[in-house]
């Protein structure tokens, strides 16, 4: 398939590696660009642990002298890419949850004492605030510095928008809300809405599906968990369905 990679650029490429093994071909079109100018604004005094909602939030951290801090306390992610980024930036302990925000809230619960010291949660300026309201109703003082920030862009690149309106895209793959919020904005100003019509989305999640309802009846795939693993499994019999 023809592929358009939505994601911002850093996480692109590493997917795109994935999705040409496949033998696709891919076009990346970043719709948001992530900014770590504040992360410096981490407080981990007395804190028990932290939460990783997304790798931005621990490539924030990294970029900071409170890295090493961090490393000696309790970690909870969100999903499996996640984990692997703390892994890889030399965490030990720690508790991978669900890719789901609200499903982690029952595992931080499980491992964290209310008791105890904040919970330090990594936040992007788009977090939703009933992540954190949860936590608090369950009686944890939640920190939340917001480490990273998103830009979304204001146009698609000029030959994107040649190759949907050709029809030279056979799939576009939206990985957040934000990021079919913004692919909305951008098909409508470009006047894409009718080219796209019988382009696959694949999406995430529901909530990422559900971002897309002002462009109606597009064809959209919901990978059964929402993973990275799972987006791959499910291009593949589509991809094969395409041919």
């Amino acid at each position: 398939m023809r592929l358009l990679v939505t994601r911002p650029e850093e996480d692109a490429v590493a997917f795109k590696a994935h999705l040409i093994a496949q033998g696709h071909q891919v076009t990346i079109e970043p719709l948001l660009k992530i900014s770590m100018d504040n992360a410096d604004d981490i407080d981990l005094d007395g804190a028990q642990a932290i939460i990783a909602t997304s790798r931005n939030g621990l490539r924030a951290l990294a970029k900071t002298a409170h890295l090493d801090a961090a490393r000696k306390l309790l970690l909870f992610a969100l999903g499996p890419g996640t984990a692997a980024t703390a892994r890889g930036l030399g965490f030990t302990a720690i508790v991978e949850g669900p890719s789901n925000a609200r499903e982690l809230i029952p595992v931080i619960a499980e491992h964290a004492e209310v008791n105890s010291g904040p919970l330090v949660h990594l936040a992007g300026d788009a977090v939703k605030a009933d992540f954190v309201d949860e936590l608090h109703r369950l009686g944890f003082f939640v920190a939340q510095p917001i480490v990273y920030t998103t830009e979304a862009a204001t146009r698609l690149a000029s030959p994107t928008v040649a190759s949907l309106r050709n029809k030279r895209i056979d799939g576009v793959i939206l990985l957040s809300p934000r990021t079919a919020q913004v692919y909305v904005e951008l098909v409508q100003m470009h006047n894409l809405a009718a080219a796209c019509g019988g382009i696959l989305h694949f999406c995430i999640s529901q909530a990422t599906a559900d971002r897309l309802a002002p462009l109606p009846q597009l064809p959209i795939r919901i990978p059964t968990r929402p993973n990275l693993q799972d987006m791959l499994v499910l291009i593949g019999p589509a991809a094969a369905n395409s041919e």
